[in-house]
């Protein structure tokens, strides 16, 4: 068994309303490569966001009292606060630079995923510019998945993933964000071990497994590889969701 990853060539930089599906195809294309069935695509939030408008001008944003304190406390701009607190249910801890947050999406993450890396705007000066995580991201997998699979006959999975960091370890990780026609999580209970043990607890984040190695292919700076092409995924494709890998607060023992 082997899982082969293949970052995608000749990505050329997304913008509003640009059809991704199109795009993996024709780079699928310039890259050599045929898509077959059960092949995942994994797509990096970045280009999601700005294909489907994610983009915020700070200039346009006025922050609210709670976001000119939050700023004050973190030594962070007030605008991107207010986008924190707007995209967030609630905001769990607050440091020097740092506010981490529950998403309203379910996850916990810095900054509500708010990012100013990669992103520049027309007319005004790039650090002006911040994107928002898609607002649907199971929902945008779905979109693209479907029209790829019309358009190629072959049955895929796509995921969307993130760099999140770690409560408990140093240095982000690739997770996925978004899931369609992948499994999030796979449940092994009920199993054998080689020794004939029977497993009782383990769950894999396969989904998460998947974004780790991906986001190595993809890389963090100016690399300019945000899809990458996987091949020999270990488990059966199936329909899942991003709320799988999402631990429920009443079990997240580190609230």
């Amino acid at each position: 068994m082997s899982l082969v990853l293949t970052p995608l060539e000749n990505i050329p930089l997304i913008r509003r309303d640009d059809n991704l599906a199109d795009i993996v195809l024709k780079s699928l294309q310039d890259t050599g490569l045929t898509l077959q069935d059960n092949d995942i695509l994994v797509f990096a939030q970045k280009i999601v966001s700005k294909a489907e408008g994610r983009k915020v001008n700070l200039a346009e944003v006025s922050p609210s009292p709670r976001a000119i304190e939050l700023g004050e406390q973190t030594e962070k701009d007030p605008r991107v606060v207010e986008l924190m607190l707007r995209e967030s249910n609630e905001v769990l801890r607050t440091r020097i630079g740092t506010i981490i947050v529950e998403h309203k999406l379910g996850f916990i993450c810095a900054n509500a995923g708010i990012d100013h890396s990669n992103v520049a705007g027309t007319g005004d000066l790039a650090e002006e510019w911040v994107l928002l995580l898609p607002e649907n991201p199971d929902h945008s997998c779905d979109l693209i998945r479907k029209e790829i699979e019309i358009k190629t006959g072959k049955s895929i999975g796509v995921v969307i993933i993130d760099s999140h960091g770690r409560a408990w370890r140093n240095g982000t990780v690739g997770v996925a964000i978004g899931i369609s026609g992948v499994p999030g999580v796979v449940d092994k209970r009920g199993e054998k071990d080689l020794f004939g043990y029977t497993l009782r607890i383990t769950i894999i984040g396969a989904a998460d497994e998947l974004a780790a190695a991906a986001s190595l292919m993809m890389g963090q700076a100016s690399e300019g590889k945000p899809i990458v092409h996987i091949r020999g995924f270990p488990y059966p494709l199936q329909e899942g969701t991003i709320k799988d890998l999402i631990r429920p607060k009443e079990q997240d023992m580190f609230r």
